[in-house]
């Protein structure tokens, strides 16, 4: 297997990133976190992504959290078997042995979301164990009628009435590595990422944010680099479903005098 190329974490080369939503062990995707519809085999998929040139993949097991089962090491596997890029699994991880699994067999990053909201402590425990780099907190967020922005858990499915901010500012500093921010208003949308929110935790932490929710043109993934100051952006169904190739995409960033990987 070719040695993989990782980007360092911080800089000034940006991030594709696809992101492959498993349910049952079929990729699926939906639109505001409903709707699910599938989208291919996961690993067949993420090698296609592979070979595109994308930078990352982050594989998610959408129901591992609610159905309190863990994510299949047996992915991972198989994801490394034929992947020679980094790639990030989430979902049912609550524990550093549930990591330790997963770095064993051949993930480069775990991400963790319910759990670590829950039990805080978690984030420094793996930060410990295997360095911050190897730690991506997802946030799922919502913006309320009030105007702000509060963290959702359980896949979208328990609201909270903690800030965004609050909760992205004390993971940081009790560890994480990477912050994975998806807005549940523009999930699935194609209408554009959650630029504000984005902008806001780009420029006032000092960790690379990876932008998800809304990408459906190539202008959105400029608008999130140039205006959102994202270090990457994550994509799902204009991937799946080939409404835009990551050489295209690449090909147009560069054009637009944004740094990446060619």
């Amino acid at each position: 297997m070719e040695t993989k190329q990782i980007q360092p974490v911080s800089g000034l080369t940006k991030r594709i990133i696809p992101c492959l939503d498993i349910k049952d062990g079929r990729t699926v995707k939906g639109i505001h976190f409903e709707q699910i519809r599938d989208a291919g085999d996961p690993v067949e998929l993420g090698a296609f992504y592979a070979e595109q040139g994308a930078d990352e993949l982050v594989f998610l097991d959408i129901t591992a959290t609610v159905e309190k089962r863990k994510t299949l090491k047996e992915l991972a596997n198989r994801i490394a078997a034929h992947i020679n890029i980094p790639f990030t699994v989430g979902g049912g991880v609550s524990s550093v042995e549930d990591a330790s699994v997963l770095l064993h067999n051949g993930a480069d990053k775990v991400s963790i979301n319910t759990a670590a909201f829950k039990n805080p402590n978690l984030i420094t425990q793996l930060a410990n164990e295997f360095g911050s780099q190897f730690v991506v907190l997802a946030i799922d967020i919502k913006q309320e009628s009030d105007g702000n922005w509060y963290v959702y858990l359980n896949g979208g499915r328990t609201a909270t009435n903690t800030l965004c901010t609050t909760w992205a500012k004390q993971a940081y500093e009790l560890g994480a590595g990477e912050i994975l921010l998806t807005s549940m208003n523009h999930d699935g949308a194609k209408q554009g990422f959650a630029l504000d929110i984005t902008r806001t935790l780009s420029t006032q932490l000092p960790i690379p944010v990876i932008a998800s929710g809304g990408g459906g043109t190539m202008q959105h993934f400029e608008a999130v680099f140039k205006d959102a100051q994202a270090d990457a952006a994550l994509a799902a169904s204009i991937f799946h479903f080939k409404e835009i190739a990551i050489p295209d995409l690449k090909q147009y960033l560069h054009k637009h005098n944004i740094s990446v990987r060619l």
